[in-house]
């Protein structure tokens, strides 16, 4: 069982910046792919960013060029930098880990970003 802390959300105007981090911790497997998806209310949870253990990283076309996301292996922890944020980008993100080639997934429990206009 791997659980999932996050942290480093917020609010924020319009055009501005936030960092999140996800920390890790549990039975970690050394393949995997870690990242972020959002959820805004009334809408479905979509995909921001991934990133796998080899930094390999995707992302959602609404948010590439704005937002990186990035991975420490020896702390555990998955970033995600958000610049340029617009009010659009206000919802509550979600840290997800997976183990490559299994149905093992972890959730954490979520941290609110709001943008202002």
């Amino acid at each position: 069982q791997v659980q999932l802390v996050e942290s480093g959300g917020g609010l924020v105007q319009a055009g501005g910046s936030l960092r999140l981090s996800c920390a890790a911790s549990g039975s970690i497997s050394s393949i995997n792919v870690m990242g972020w998806y959002r959820q805004a209310p009334g809408k479905a949870r979509d995909l921001v960013a991934t990133i796998s253990s080899g930094g390999s990283s995707k992302y959602a076309d609404s948010v590439k060029g704005r937002f990186t996301i990035s991975r420490d292996n020896a702390k555990k922890t998955v970033y995600l930098e958000m610049n340029s944020l617009k009010p659009e980008d206000t919802a509550v993100y979600y840290c997800h880990y997976r183990v490559v080639t299994t149905t093992i997934t972890s959730w954490g429990q979520g941290t609110q970003v709001t943008v202002s206009s």
